[in-house]
């Protein structure tokens, strides 16, 4: 089972990224053949300071490595180190009908947010399309609000298919059900783009206020408060085991405790779960030329499936 992960490095990784994406992707690797990529051709529709995008790559790629990701045994490398991908997107594009573009909500979302509607914002699911069925995927792990992208992959990949004959496998979406929505500091779901994120490899001082300033309700301190409607208690129960989120919810329900409280000790668990991953971070940091090479091993292999399946594709449409 071949499995293909991406993510934007569109800024600083934070928690949410962690539980809802990071930390799936790693433990996918012990499912079968992971292929992970930075998109940064993605990134551009929002990202243009080259600075900042070149920057941004590094430290996702660095962020990776040290929360535990094993270039062993997942292929990790930079979108735009397969140039395969963007030949494909064009193939794949003169048989995208425009109206199933035009059904797609991140465009729509986007341009909703003040986004340029440039082509490249409107065609990104034929980018996206490309980077799956480039290494022949079979399964794409995503959030429910995320399987649009697979869904739209599948019809250009069939579309294609019935065309010009049997190229590429259709890709399943895997609905990550276990994955939690994670709060941001103001209680919506955490994003850069609303600022209310922690991040991962934050400095401490930053990171404590950032914890320290969650919005919590106004219940007085000798009420009972309840554990399912808190911010800093849904934090929490992401860093610890059962027995231990249940003792917190339990002291949450007897009275007496305090927001305060709960969120120095969420503070202390969240440092404490990070720090050999801080470590970590920090010797690759030192280790630049380490990072690059980890990156180009995995570009090597990945463009050679990629080539595969291109040197099919056009050979398919008459272009050999």
């Amino acid at each position: 089972m071949r499995i293909l992960s991406g993510i934007q490095p569109s800024g600083r990784l934070h928690l949410g990224n962690y539980f809802g994406m990071m930390k799936p992707a790693i433990e996918f690797q012990d499912q079968g053949e992971a292929f992970l990529f930075i998109a940064n051709y993605h990134a551009m529709t929002t990202v243009t300071d080259p600075t900042e995008l070149r920057q941004n790559t590094m430290e996702v790629a660095i962020d990776f490595l040290a929360c535990g990701l094993d270039p062993s045994r997942t292929a990790f490398f930079r979108q735009s180190d397969v140039p395969e991908v963007t030949e494909l997107t064009w193939l794949l594009s003169v048989v995208t009908p425009m109206g199933l573009l035009e059904r797609c909500h991140s465009y729509k979302d986007k341009t909703a947010r003040g986004i340029l509607p440039t082509h490249g914002l409107f065609s990104y699911p034929v980018l996206m399309s490309a980077d799956i069925l480039a290494y022949q995927s079979n399964v794409v792990p995503v959030g429910r609000d995320q399987k649009q992208h697979v869904e739209v992959t599948r019809d250009i990949a069939m579309k294609f298919n019935n065309q010009y004959g049997p190229i590429f496998t259709i890709p399943e979406p895997s609905i990550v059900e276990n994955v939690a929505v994670v709060p941001g500091v103001d209680g919506r779901k955490m994003s850069k783009s609303y600022n209310n994120h922690i991040e991962l490899f934050g400095n401490e001082k930053e990171t404590r206020q950032r914890v320290m300033g969650i919005v919590t309700s106004s219940t007085p301190l000798d009420k009972p408060m309840d554990p399912a409607t808190c911010n800093v208690f849904a934090l929490y129960r992401l860093f610890v085991s059962n027995k231990e989120s249940d003792e917190m919810a339990d002291r949450y329900r007897a009275g007496g405790y305090g927001y305060a409280k709960a969120k120095h000790a969420l503070f202390d668990v969240m440092w404490n779960y990070f720090e050999p991953f801080r470590k970590k971070r920090d010797e690759l940091i030192k280790s630049p030329d380490q990072v690059e090479t980890i990156l180009q091993e995995s570009a090597s292999r990945a463009r050679g499936e990629a080539r595969r399946t291109l040197d099919a594709a056009r050979r398919a449409c008459g272009l050999d």
